[in-house]
C-alpha cells in the first residue's frame, strides 16, 4: 500500500521530533537555571570578599574597596535576575513552535 502525504506527516518519525523539540525546551530551560546560579553564585562570592576586606585591612583604602566590591556584587545579581526573566520569556515563547516542523515538512513535499 502507498503512503498518502497525509499518512506521512502522522507517522512515529512525527512523534519523535516533538518529543525531541520538547526535550531540548527543558534542556534550554535547565541552562538558563544554572546560568543563574551561577550569577547568584558570583555576586555572593563578592559580597564575602566585601565584608572580608574590612576584617583584613585598616585604612581608608579597605573601606573603599570593601564598597566597590559590594557594588560588583550588586549589578552582578541585578543583571543575572534580568538576564533569567528574559531568557525565560524567550523559553516560554519557543514553546508554541513545537511542531513548525510539520509546516515546512508539508511545504517541501508539496513543493517536490
Amino acid at each position: 500500500m502507498e503512503e498518502t502525504k497525509g499518512e506521512q506527516i502522522n507517522s512515529p518519525f512525527k512523534k519523535d521530533l516533538i518529543l525531541r523539540e520538547e526535550l531540548a525546551i527543558q534542556r534550554t530551560f535547565l541552562a538558563n537555571q544554572s546560568t543563574f546560579l551561577s550569577f547568584l553564585r558570583s555576586s555572593m562570592y563578592f559580597l564575602v570578599a566585601g565584608l572580608s576586606v574590612n576584617k583584613l585591612v585598616d585604612g581608608n583604602e579597605a573601606v573603599i574597596f570593601e564598597y566597590i566590591l559590594f557594588v560588583i556584587s550588586g549589578l552582578l545579581l541585578v543583571v543575572g535576575i534580568i538576564n533569567y526573566f528574559q531568557n525565560h520569556t524567550k523559553i516560554k515563547q519557543s514553546e508554541i513552535h513545537i511542531g513548525d516542523y510539520k509546516l515546512k515538512y508539508e511545504k517541501k513535499v508539496s513543493n517536490i
